[in-house]
């Protein structure tokens, strides 16, 4: 319905919506008239004149160019006939072969008719009254004439430009009228969201409006300066004739560039100016378009490349070429009711070019799609901007969450989450082993005082990493043996096991810390079994639980647990990270605890040790 309503009544539609565009882009210099003390009326008046005499100056200079050409025709005819001339080669003559050879081949089917009598293979035509064959009546063809379709035509533009001339003074004059009545109808009592909108939208639009007059600009300055080099006649012209053009998407460049590649074949004998004319545009637009516009419009307009072009193909379609001038800007309209309108979301998930989902979505979805490799390139482009830890912490823990709370639905079969997992794992050490390659020996020989360094235990095991129950939690075991390990610390984690098998191994490779992997929601009441466990037959060991971005009340967890004194609870890798770091700094680190506690004075927040700090 409303698409109807816009093409209906786009005889209305079509010159407010200019006369909008025209007063976003007035206000600004009437307003700084006005601030001058200067009456409203007269700086209305006076910035639409400059603007209406700008535009005459561009018509009557191009329009006396146009003449100017038309009446150096004659001479132009000459350098014209050389040129056509000299592009007959070898291959005319052929060319002019096979077209006799068409022509013939016309000529014999048109003999064989329906009606042909056999014997002389030929049918009379119909006589018309009044000829003969000696004397044929010469037949003209005369259009019905329209007079009012004829002054429509010519009344109709002139018609538009003065509505969008009158409507432009009014929306001046009374804009802090309308932008209160607009508000009033849309903010649904919504004010402060209401005001967001219109300045997210304000904003948008001078921006692109202001970017797009530098690129015009600096792009009719450098046609017009390559032309008068090339020695194309009033280069200036056409300099600014581009640069007026080219605010017309898609159509503006060429239209820009007939002229001034017709003069080059006029006026020039040869065919280098020719080539180096069109030459000019070609690459120009082309760089212009396709890295100029991309990098200035797409940072500040909020609008995906896609987005641009179908809407001016939708814009231009509705309202003809006013929609093609209006179309960017009425999309970043409905891309900003989009982000303030829930029922509108739509627009700005379609339109606009942020990010629909966030990195561990994109990589978990990847899995599902079985797509390995670029679930993989997810991972590597987080790394360009983000430290290993800070990639498994905020992409690969989140999403193996996600997979978990959809096994846990029975939304995946046994073979995707086998490769879900699988995959994960791999995408881990490949990811492991290059960022590790990558460091250079200075890294990977830190000295103790750098804080990403860690002071090993005298044992042969630091840290053993558990999972306390599903394949989810032995991944991100894995996953933290090998930051750990990547911190100077022995770290090792072992796969999932009955809890005897579990107890066992931990009797016999007697680690220094024990960390229990267990990913929500259903991991709790098994980390609490393994943790009473362990603290039942190991009294003396140290154990860290982590609850993988929980997001409840860790104090009641902890009761839960029935936490000893000295024993952590964590919820991200870098707390993990930090306290483990922490433990074996202070508490297993002799005489030197003076110096070190100058650095840290204090524990890392989730620290639970009283009693041995």
């Amino acid at each position: 319905m409303a698409i109807t309503a816009l093409y209906i009544a786009r005889v209305v539609f079509i010159p407010l919506a200019l006369a909008s565009l025209f007063a976003l882009l007035l206000t600004p210099p009437v307003a700084f008239l006005e601030r001058i003390k200067s009456p409203r009326s007269l700086s209305i008046f006076a910035v639409v004149l400059a603007l209406l005499g700008v535009l005459g100056f561009v018509c009557w200079r191009t329009s006396q160019q146009f003449l100017d050409s038309t009446n150096q025709m004659p001479v132009y005819k000459e350098a014209l006939k050389v040129k056509i001339h000299s592009m007959r080669g070898s291959g005319s003559e052929s060319l002019k072969d096979a077209s006799n050879a068409v022509k013939e081949l016309e000529s014999e089917i048109a003999k064989v008719t329906p009606g042909t009598s056999p014997q002389d293979g030929s049918k009379k035509p119909p006589m018309v009254p009044g000829s003969s064959p000696s004397h044929p009546l010469s037949v003209q063809v005369v259009p019905p004439t329209n007079p009012i379709g004829s002054v429509q035509n010519l009344v109709g533009p002139l018609a538009t430009a003065g509505l969008v001339t009158i409507f432009t003074i009014f929306i001046l004059f009374g804009r802090e009228n309308l932008r209160n009545r607009l508000i009033r109808l849309a903010s649904a009592g919504q004010l402060n969201l209401m005001t967001q909108a219109m300045d997210d939208a304000s904003q948008r639009i001078n921006r692109y409006l202001l970017l797009q007059f530098l690129v015009n600009s600096g792009y009719g300055l450098i046609i017009g300066l390559a032309l008068h080099i090339i020695g194309v006649p009033s280069a200036a012209l056409w300099g600014l004739l581009s640069a007026v053009l080219r605010f017309l998407p898609y159509v503006g460049p060429p239209l820009a560039a007939l002229m001034p590649i017709l003069l080059s074949l006029a006026v020039f004998p040869g065919w280098f100016h020719a080539l180096a004319t069109m030459g000019l545009f070609l690459v120009l637009e082309l760089l212009v378009s396709n890295v100029v516009e991309p990098l200035l419009y797409g940072a500040h307009v909020g609008l995906s490349p896609l987005a641009i072009l179908v809407a001016a193909v939708f814009w231009t379609l509705v309202w003809g070429l006013p929609g093609l001038v209006l179309s960017t800007p009425l999309t970043v309209c409905l891309v900003v009711m989009g982000r303030y309108v829930p029922s509108l979301n739509f627009l700005n998930v379609i339109l606009g070019d942020e990010p629909v989902l966030p990195p561990h979505s994109k990589y978990y979805q990847r899995l599902l799609a079985s797509d390995q490799n670029e679930a993989k390139q997810i991972l590597e482009n987080c790394l360009k901007e983000k430290p290993l830890e800070e990639v498994y912490s905020s992409v690969v823990i989140p999403a193996l969450s996600l997979a978990e709370q959809d096994r846990h639905r029975q939304r995946l079969d046994e073979e995707k989450q086998n490769f879900i997992y699988q995959s994960t794992r791999e995408i881990v050490e490949e990811l492991g082993a290059t960022t590790t390659a990558r460091r250079s020996e200075s890294e990977v020989q830190n000295s103790p005082e750098t804080p990403e360094a860690v002071i090993p235990g005298t044992r042969s095991l630091d840290v053993l990493c558990i999972p306390a129950g599903d394949e989810a939690d032995d991944v991100i075991a894995a996953l933290l043996s090998q930051t750990l390990g990547r911190r100077g610390l022995a770290a090792k984690s072992i796969p999932i096991a009955s809890l005897a098998t579990m107890l066992s191994v931990v009797s016999e490779l007697k680690p220094r810390i024990v960390c229990i992997s267990a990913l929500p929601p259903h991991a709790l009441r098994r980390a609490r079994a393994l943790y009473a466990s362990l603290r039942n037959q190991f009294p003396e060991l140290h154990i860290v639980v982590s609850l993988w971005h929980f997001k409840g009340d860790l104090r009641q967890v902890g009761s839960r647990l029935r936490l000893a004194k000295g024993h952590g609870l964590f919820t991200t890798l870098a707390e993990v990270i930090q306290h483990i770091s922490f433990w074996f700094r202070f508490l297993q680190t002799p005489p030197h605890g003076d110096a070190l506690a100058l650095r840290y004075p204090s524990p890392p927040s989730g620290w639970n040790g009283t009693s041995t700090r």
